[in-house]
């Protein structure tokens, strides 16, 4: 069932998977059909949320992420897991080897069990430029894979701010012939500019100010949306996409404590894992973005199924 019931009197779990994205879900049914007991913590604040539509999914092309969770919660639900809307805001194990965990919210909400699953994915840190974060998930994007069918043959302007960003230049220009590059962290090495110069992709140096939107004056631009990049000297690059790098911090501050190792790499902070999701940290697991930035949906929920199966077969051996 779906809960916000208090749970200070809850049993033992087997399992209980802290995040209810497509990782978390993924896992609890998987779980929960292996007769796991298994309860899923979720927040509520995907980071697909502002996303029109989840894509590269076979099956499920397009459909919006707050369908696909409401599925994915049904889903668990029908085979006996159960869902709490909160936060999990403390972690600790106890002498026995058990996890306690405590819930946001309400005084003495403790969860006791046996296997910590950590699914509560990652935050993208946009670049602080006024504009971005207004228009993240529709004009202002990251991904060729989960956007760049919907802004085909647009103008692309591509955000110089990281090292992988002439990476998404290249990517970008399959999609488009317009697209632009701008310089906004310094020169581009002499390796990406060749890069840009073959691909035909424009390189405009310059720092960016802030977003330009569209209003109902513009005869190009839609009102409200993304119309272009103001610089520093007040040149307005026009630009109907923005694509920008964030960087990918995976949510798991409150976990760190129980020894994970924590990696990083050019595109931001993760949990390391082996291939099933294994942590290194006895009865602890990861899946998802928290443990792989790159992720799309399908490839988390993949992660979260093959974690919770390593995890059951484990509690088999256990019990033999």
């Amino acid at each position: 069932m779906i809960s916000t019931h208090d749970t200070s009197a809850a049993p033992e779990l087997d399992v209980l998977v802290a995040g209810g994205g497509a990782a978390g879900l993924a896992a609890a049914v998987t779980l929960a059909r292996s007769r796991r007991t298994v309860t899923v913590v979720d927040s509520g604040s995907p980071r697909n949320a502002t996303a029109e539509g989840v894509h590269a999914l076979l099956g499920r092309e397009g459909i919006s992420p707050a369908e696909l969770l409401a599925a994915g919660r049904r889903e668990v639900a029908g085979y006996g897991g159960e869902i709490l809307d909160g936060e999990i805001t403390a972690v600790r194990r106890l002498e026995d080897g058990r996890f306690e965990a405590t819930l946001a919210g309400s005084a003495g909400a403790v969860l006791t069990a046996k296997n910590l699953l950590i699914a509560t994915g990652l935050t993208d840190e946009l670049p602080e430029i006024p504009g971005l974060a207004e228009h993240w998930g529709r004009d202002v994007i990251h991904c060729p894979y989960c956007h760049g069918w919907e802004v085909r043959d647009r103008s692309i302007l591509v955000l110089g701010t990281s090292p992988n960003s002439v990476h998404q230049a290249m990517l970008f220009s399959q999609l488009s012939d317009d697209v632009t590059f701008l310089a906004h962290s310094g020169p581009v090495d002499a390796e990406g500019a060749r890069t840009l110069q073959t691909l035909g992709i424009e390189v405009v140096e310059g720092q960016a100010a802030g977003v330009e939107a569209g209003s109902g004056a513009d005869v190009e631009a839609q009102e409200g949306r993304v119309a272009g990049i103001r610089l520093t000297d007040g040149t307005v690059v026009p630009a109907e996409v923005i694509v920008v790098a964030p960087r990918m911090l995976a949510r798991a501050e409150v976990f760190e404590d129980l020894g994970l190792q924590m990696e990083e790499n050019p595109m931001g902070r993760f949990i390391a894992v082996d291939a099933a999701g294994g942590t290194g940290v006895p009865g602890v697991w990861a899946a998802g973005n928290v443990a792989d930035l790159s992720a799309q949906v399908g490839a988390a929920a993949a992660a979260g199924t093959m974690a919770a199966a390593r995890l059951n077969a484990e509690l088999v051996m256990e019990r033999l």
